[in-house]
């Protein structure tokens, strides 16, 4: 671990041979290891440094203004969402190994914005290669953000010290339910990439009814004018279904 004001190009080298010793990874171990980077650790001297050491890599650029002049040498853009666009180009760097290049470009208040990825790995395609680049972790959006927004974590204070961790705590809890009722529940449904914010504030936040045998939920009723109610109760009904997974 690290403090929060170090920064993460500094902590790279440190965290790979710290790995390294706990995991003892071999040669042929490290051949088969991807390192899945943002812009903030993937200066040309760190990834040299793991191309050296034996890794693959799936990082995105640390420049801006590299990525600007790349998106010029782009002469073919294919589209990878509504608004972006995905072409490659020859590296301008010698990475001591073969390396392929992609620059994205998307519009951004009437200005193209870019980005460019560099990866050892040989993908179908380039879309391919930024679906895989975009499954790297998120925490920091994940949990951290959304649960700041959604759960209003940064919004509930208490003034005692063991109050403030229990709060933390039930938000914890809260997090991992919602996150399987989005996997489970919400998977395949217009609701399906919906934000935790979002969840609790237009899906759960929905008025109706719970009916209760003992301690076991028998019934639902939402408010049948309510724009999701139909799709919801599908989802609920789904959910209630399937088990938890051990």
């Amino acid at each position: 671990m690290f403090p929060g004001n170090c920064p993460t190009v500094e902590c790279l080298e440190p965290a790979v041979l710290g790995v390294e010793t706990v995991l003892e990874l071999t040669a042929p171990q490290r051949q088969r290891t991807v390192y899945r980077l943002d812009g903030g650790a993937s200066t040309d001297d760190k990834l040299r440094w793991l191309l050296q050491r034996g890794y693959q890599v799936v990082a995105k650029g640390f420049s801006g203004r590299r990525a600007f002049n790349l998106g010029q040498q782009v002469t073919r853009w294919d589209r990878f969402s509504q608004d972006a666009w995905l072409g490659s180009v020859a590296s301008p760097v010698d990475y001591g190994k073969p390396v392929q290049i992609i620059v994205k470009r998307w519009r951004h208040q009437d200005t193209w914005k870019h980005s460019f990825y560099v990866t050892t790995l040989k993908l179908p395609s380039k879309t391919a290669f930024l679906t895989y680049y975009n499954l790297r972790g998120g925490a920091e959006i994940e949990q951290f953000r959304e649960d700041k927004a959604g759960l209003y974590l940064a919004a509930r204070r208490k003034r005692s010290f063991p109050a403030q961790k229990a709060l933390v705590r039930l938000t914890d809890l809260a997090h991992n339910l919602l996150a399987d009722f989005r996997y489970r529940g919400l998977a395949g449904s217009p609701f399906a990439d919906w934000g935790l914010k979002r969840i609790v504030r237009d899906l759960l936040e929905m008025p109706g009814r719970l009916y209760f045998e003992g301690s076991e939920l028998k019934r639902i009723d939402l408010l049948a004018t309510h724009p999701y109610a139909k799709e919801l109760l599908v989802c609920l009904e789904r959910y209630a279904a399937t088990p938890f997974q051990e």
